[in-house]
């Protein structure tokens, strides 16, 4: 949590839809350094992220007492076949059908079997960032030694991370019940190299799976007693997007505070509904941390109404206080912190939890028939994400709504016009048509999904399901609209300063007048689009100076890689 603060040239179009490739390209340059994780402690979210999206090299722990649970299991799954132990799924059938009772010889036919019969994937396939943090998902909860599955097919998943060798799998085939059972069944077809049917991504090269094992020299292997179902039956693949999802609101989150912030000097706002007497009086966390983080953004800006010594002031038609967007700002976030916060640290406990069944208890030589492969955590947590994450558009339009319209937006140009000189220039009018376009489907994407489940699934045995993986990718859709939402709020909060300047200090380059957090994100977006400050001119000059489509696909790029622009509200983020 921040400290709350207590005191308080020319211009270059990008006309040329050819200039976008250079300039990603340039963007793509922005990203860290790549380091290592280790798999088999504890696993945070921004570590799979870091795996699954920037290829950081994956090491398997190499602690003995890790290591050696990690083959007790697999020896008791065995001596349990060999005396013809009752174990579902090892020596039973499954689902509905466990009654049936399975023979030692037939125990690797039946994991085999398992395999096979859930190559029933449907619809597009599912991103590779996905598949990557589920591999690294499901290889660190086999490391807990409760899983009855060999060392040897955990080395082998990081060894197709570290190599850039990733499954094709379908976007449908979970209802998150027994776990993501048909989107981890191509995972585990491609590891074990089951049959050259199963696809994968070879560093940009689409293969067969018997093709990339004899690329990465190794062998087929045959699948053991449990060890389909140890791979197939858990929550790693909804964990494994999910993980990506909240580390994008996480982002989105700080993105968002940095908008509200420039809108707020847009506006000509005060910094006194921030005073941490107002919030001290109503210590909600995630209230208490907007105000502050609010505060600290606009510290030091001469375009907003400095009034935390308790003034206020008559301005002519305008209330005396801000309308309730900008008032009631840290209230209306607070809820949503906390909420985001409450997600973060459900998903990190299933990414570091053992999710499949039956659950070997090597110390007292047990299993445990249970259900830890039910993503009903999961897909709340989802549900509730995708809430949030229209909460958080629906706030940004109505602040977009105030700047545009001369009667709330004191003083600044109807849709945000620059040169008003020229009578056919429209200004942002076609932006906020586009953003409206948007919300609405955030809203709509904030509808649950987890209680529709269907009750009859598999012969009745799956009667409830978290629909998590549905859920989970529900989310991803949500967070790449938000993105393309915040790269366009971010254009109105750059020509609203831009516009405030000029009434404020007889210019346009709103650097001289912005607080110096708020300038490193306005001199991000500048730089991405390739437009630096001038003070001739606002960001938006003439209508017809360029397309803001391309504007939009660069922002939004950019924000989607990590790059300048979310790295210049990295301190917001590191403060929840």
């Amino acid at each position: 949590m921040t400290e709350i603060m207590q005191e308080q040239g020319d211009k270059f179009f990008l006309q040329d839809v050819e200039l976008i490739p250079s300039l990603l390209q340039n963007l793509e340059s922005t990203q860290p350094p790549k380091s290592s994780v280790t798999v088999g402690g504890f696993l945070t979210i921004d570590q799979v992220v870091q795996v699954a999206r920037n290829h950081v090299q994956v090491n398997i722990t190499d602690q003995s007492e890790i290591l050696e649970g990690v083959q007790a299991s697999c020896d008791y799954i065995n001596k349990a076949v060999e005396a013809g132990k009752p174990i579902y799924g090892v020596t039973s059938g499954f689902g509905g059908m466990a009654n049936v009772a399975i023979q030692p010889e037939q125990a690797t036919q039946l994991q085999k079997n398992l395999v096979r019969y859930h190559k029933v994937g449907a619809g597009q396939m599912l991103p590779l960032e996905d598949v990557r943090a589920a591999m690294l998902v499901r290889a660190n909860s086999h490391l807990r030694g409760a899983s009855g599955i060999r060392l040897e097919v955990i080395r082998r998943m990081g060894i197709f991370l570290n190599a850039g060798v990733t499954p094709y799998v379908y976007e449908f085939g979970s209802i998150g019940a027994s776990g993501d059972l048909t989107p981890l069944s191509y995972i585990t077809g491609a590891l074990f190299g089951l049959d050259r049917s199963y696809q994968v991504d070879f560093n940009g090269e689409e293969i067969n799976a018997l093709t990339a094992l004899s690329r990465l020299g190794l062998p087929p292997l045959q699948l053991q007693p449990k060890e389909g179902l140890a791979m197939m039956n858990g929550t790693s693949f909804m964990t494994g997007i999910a993980s990506n999802c909240v580390y994008d609101a996480q982002v989105a989150l700080a993105l968002t505070m940095g908008i509200h912030a420039l809108f707020i000097q847009g506006l000509n706002g005060t910094n006194q509904s921030f005073h941490p007497f107002i919030h001290q009086c109503k210590p909600h966390v995630g209230q208490v941390w907007a105000a502050s983080c609010i505060l600290e953004l606009l510290q030091g800006s001469s375009l907003i109404r400095n009034e935390l010594d308790g003034s206020h002031d008559y301005r002519g038609q305008q209330p005396i206080q801000d309308r309730y967007s900008l008032r009631c700002l840290p209230q209306y976030l607070g809820p949503i912190i906390e909420g985001i916060e409450h997600i973060s640290n459900q998903i990190e406990v299933e990414i570091n939890s053992v999710t499949d069944n039956p659950l070997i208890d090597v110390a007292n030589q047990a299993t445990y028939h249970g259900g830890n492969f039910l993503g009903q955590h999961v897909g709340i947590a989802m549900d509730q994400l995708r809430y949030y994450i229209g909460l958080l558009a629906k706030h940004l339009d109505t602040q977009i709504a105030l700047l545009v319209a001369p009667e709330f937006s004191n003083g600044l140009s109807p849709s945000l016009v620059g040169n008003t000189e020229c009578l056919v220039n429209m200004g942002l009018k076609g932006l906020q048509i586009t953003g409206n376009s948007i919300m609405p489907l955030l809203a709509f994407y904030g509808n649950s999904i987890v209680d529709r489940f269907p009750t009859h699934a598999e012969q009745f045995n799956q009667n409830i399901n978290s629909q998590g993986f549905n859920s989970a990718n529900l989310a991803r859709r949500s967070m790449e609209l938000f993105q393309q939402y915040l790269a366009l709020a971010l254009i109105f909060g750059v020509q609203a300063v831009d516009l405030r300047t000029y009434l404020i200090a007889g210019h346009y380059n709103a650097t001289e007048c912005l607080s110096p957090t708020t300038q490193e994100l306005y001199l991000a977006v500048r730089n991405v689009v390739g437009k630096p400050p001038s003070s001739h001119s606002p960001y938006i000059w003439n209508d017809d100076e360029q397309f803001l489509d391309q504007h939009i696909a660069l922002i939004a790029h950019d924000i989607s890689i990590g790059g300048q622009i979310v790295q210049a509200v990295n301190k917001i983020r590191a403060s929840f």
